[in-house]
């Protein structure tokens, strides 16, 4: 029997940055956000004796090593080593991992993939977890475990699947599903453009900066923060109304805004290029994830999509064909 699991990348409208600790627990912090049809993919085949093998297309190495042994997470491959470790999986197994996307999209890449190993795994020991659990683990191993820099949201996100609203309380989170007419999901997904920037993210020292500027209080970081709080929740209610063109525009007020969270999360080449978006029509639009680089989202007029498009594209952009995702984490068996 082979166990598999996959989990959707997620595009964040609004809100990144409130979920980024230690700003929850002082302030709370809002994200809304959908999942869309790229995944990322894991498949266990056991095996009979106690080796783990590890072949990732994602990090472009195959990876051995013995249940028995001591792991060092602090290692190159730490989060695929330390998600298992942290099972306690004392049986052999071949584990295949491979995504649509590569690591630094601004997807949420690396908390999806670590969604969809717990979800695999969870499926092989016969585990059964809830949603928030799943969610809560992933961000437990990734965040506080491993130390790696980063929010809530993304582990949420690909495991719920769909529209979302999600809130980031002082000592708990809550996911609230949109439900939206099919018609305005389809007229929403009309106006948007989904753009690789083909750019280098450095998100861990972007994030670095949030966090750092955020424990000292500082009023520019601060006053952003609470911006796009009240943005999310307008952009919340613009989309459940089908009030796209507000919507549009408000994304152009809140990327203003999160450009103020740290230096770095644009550079002159992403301004050139979205600025050259706007030239030709598109309403508004942000960089995905906590900025520097990966896919950069716009919001167009339906009849100017194809021109906005060929703008981005001289810039060296490259457009990425998506449709949304309701489904989430999902994990099966096969023969």
């Amino acid at each position: 029997m082979i166990y598999r699991a996959r989990a959707p990348f997620r595009i964040s409208f609004c809100g990144g940055g409130t979920d980024v600790s230690p700003y929850p627990e002082m302030k709370g912090g809002c994200v809304l956000s959908v999942t869309i049809d790229r995944y990322s993919y894991v498949s266990i085949d056991p095996r009979k004796d106690n080796i783990i093998n590890i072949k990732s297309l994602d990090y472009g190495a195959t990876i051995k090593f013995d249940t028995r042994d001591d792991l060092l997470h602090r290692s190159k491959y730490a989060l695929l080593k330390y998600t298992i470790k942290h099972f306690k999986v004392n049986k052999g197994a071949n584990f295949f991992i491979h995504s649509d996307v590569p690591p630094g999209s601004g997807l949420g890449a690396s908390s999806t993939i670590v969604v969809t190993l717990i979800g695999a795994i969870a499926k092989w020991k016969g585990l059964i977890m809830t949603p928030y659990e799943i969610a809560e683990l992933a961000f437990k191993i990734e965040r506080e475990e491993l130390g790696i820099k980063g929010g809530r949201q993304d582990q949420y996100s690909a495991v719920f699947g769909g529209f979302n609203f999600i809130e980031f309380l002082a000592d708990s989170v809550v996911v609230n599903t949109l439900r939206i007419d099919r018609d305005l999901q389809r007229e929403f997904h009309y106006h948007l453009l989904l753009c690789d920037t083909k750019k280098v993210r450095f998100s861990s020292k972007i994030l670095a900066r949030q966090i750092e500027a955020c424990q000292r209080n500082d009023e520019q970081v601060m006053n952003a923060l609470e911006h796009l709080k009240i943005l999310t929740i307008e952009l919340k209610n613009a989309l459940l109304k089908g009030d796209f063109y507000t919507f549009g525009r408000i994304l152009d007020r809140a990327w203003e805004h999160k450009k103020k969270l740290a230096p770095g999360i644009t550079s002159p080449a992403i301004d050139e290029m979205y600025e050259a978006a706007k030239k030709h029509g598109a309403i508004g639009g942000k960089l995905l994830g906590a900025g520097g680089g990966g896919h950069l989202l716009l919001f167009c007029p339906y009849d100017k999509k194809d021109i906005i498009a060929k703008a981005v594209s001289a810039h060296g952009a490259q457009v990425v064909h998506f449709n949304f995702d309701f489904e989430g984490m999902r994990s099966w068996c096969a023969k």
